[in-house]
């Protein structure tokens, strides 16, 4: 589904991604491990168009989408939740969900009906306002939001960050059941180890901008990992 070929990312003259590759497949989840800063963010925020790139190719089902706009990288079946949920507080739940509708042919502007069976509490809280909602039902939303799109790629930075446990695990099985469905893939940025292992088939650990390991969950070696999101 998504193949990201040894790419570099500049924010002015500092450079935060050097020659970085990660691929990910229909039906799996990969996961990106790492400290704060090293370069997690900005990785997914190149996949999904909001910062250039200015070397390698990032490759959707074949296509060299490198150089597109993010709408159009949406409309081609790329959704991202942000770091931070960044849900609209004033819109309500029910029209957060319809700002999914954006990149979609009209035939298909309305909300599946599986988003409720997936994110239950939503359903009961369609007509109070998103900032009204606690972090991990904002968390709920934002991800209901990206699955109005019908994404092909699903890209989710950190959606742990801030939640309580009750929250995550909900998330945790509603990430295992999106991947075992085979219709998308999942790209997942996360430092929460347990979190990550219970969730990934693939995996790369980043530090200082580059991928310093990589393989799948069978031959994970936890401490070798955990050395790399200690401080």
């Amino acid at each position: 589904m998504l193949n990201v070929e040894n790419i570099d990312l500049y924010y002015g003259a500092s450079q935060a991604l050097r020659s970085v590759s990660v691929s990910a497949t229909k039906g799996k989840v990969t996961c990106v491990l790492g400290r704060n800063g090293v370069g997690k963010s900005s990785l997914l925020r190149a996949i999904v168009g909001h910062r250039p790139i200015k070397g390698g190719k990032i490759v959707l089902e074949g296509d060299d989408i490198s150089a597109i706009a993010p709408y159009d990288r949406s409309a081609k079946g790329v959704a991202y939740v942000p770091q931070g949920r960044e849900i609209f507080p004033l819109l309500t739940v029910h029209e957060n969900l319809r700002t999914g509708f954006a990149p979609l042919p009209r035939a298909l502007r309305h909300i599946p009906d599986d988003i409720f069976d997936l994110f239950p509490v939503l359903k009961s809280m369609l007509h109070r306002r998103g900032g009204d909602l606690s972090g991990g039902q904002q968390q709920q939303l934002a991800i209901a939001r990206a699955l109005v799109t019908r994404p092909r790629l699903l890209v989710l930075d950190e959606p742990t960050e801030g939640i309580q446990p009750s929250i995550i695990k909900d998330i945790e099985r509603v990430i295992r059941l999106l991947a075992s469905r085979g219709e998308m893939a999942i790209l997942l940025v996360e430092q929460y180890f347990d979190f990550a292992r219970a969730l990934a088939d693939d995996y790369i650990v980043m530090d200082r901008g580059e991928v310093v390991l990589k393989g799948t969950r069978a031959d994970m070696v936890e401490e070798d990992v955990r050395r790399y999101l200690t401080v």
